[in-house]
């Protein structure tokens, strides 16, 4: 299945992860075997928010990824373009300033952020390079971006198996936890068609991102990529 066959509008991802919202934290912890947490805290580090710096946090969903840059005294501002995600998020942590926006059009102004952040959501948007261009935008000059995201594991033997396991072991496992396996059987298959680590550095760089850099996690099961908007 191609990029453009998986494509879909703006309002289609909002409806599909309203669909899940519910358990979709539950089942990120499941079928990750935990590696999630340690996943965030690469994210963490890699932002090293400082207290008092404004950072907003993409594709935040239920706010889980934003909470540790508020532990660290940063202003986090924690948006989505799904309303049910938001709306279980503001449940749970209503202390936390959510905002629905879209990636390709975020409702912020220039130099708002000093970094910006989107872990496991930039390949759920249709225009990946239109996304890269707006939190350029909103990110001050000097000001830094971090995006995690899944990848290509660079052992061939493992690659594979792991493959495997995303097609065939992932989308039953986490639609007998949300009842909702359709949902599953995309965001598998996004993974699957997902540019490597190589190519989503060129994709920073030419939105205009500088001092690109990557580094993989869990054998490139995650990349955690990094750049700077130019001073």
């Amino acid at each position: 299945m191609s990029r453009a066959t998986l494509e879909k509008k703006p309002s289609e991802v909002a409806s599909m992860f309203d669909g899940i919202a519910e358990r979709y934290d539950l089942v990120n912890d499941l079928v990750s075997l935990g590696q999630d947490r340690r996943w965030r805290q690469a994210v963490r580090d890699a932002v090293g928010a400082f207290p008092g710096e404004k950072v907003l946090d993409l594709a935040a969903g239920t706010g889980t990824s934003s909470e540790p840059f508020e532990a660290d005294g940063a202003v986090v501002v924690p948006s989505d373009i799904s309303l049910g995600m938001l709306g279980v998020g503001k449940a749970r942590r209503p202390d936390l300033s959510f905002v629905a926006g879209d990636a390709t059009a975020l409702p912020f102004a220039d130099g708002s952020f000093d970094a910006v952040t989107i872990s496991f959501g930039l390949r759920n948007v249709v225009d990946t390079a239109g996304a890269l261009k707006e939190m350029l935008r909103v990110v001050r000059p000097g000001g830094r971006i971090v995006v995690c995201e899944f990848s290509t594991p660079t052992w061939g033997p493992f690659r594979t198996v792991y493959m495997e396991y995303l097609m065939r072991a992932l989308p039953p496992v986490a639609g007998a936890v949300t009842r909702d396996r359709g949902s599953y059987d995309y965001l598998a298959e996004s993974i699957r068609s997902w540019p490597d680590q190589t190519a989503l550095a060129r994709l920073m760089l030419g939105a205009g991102w500088e001092r690109v850099a990557y580094r993989n996690l869990t054998g490139g099961i995650v990349a955690l990529h990094r750049g700077t908007r130019p001073a």
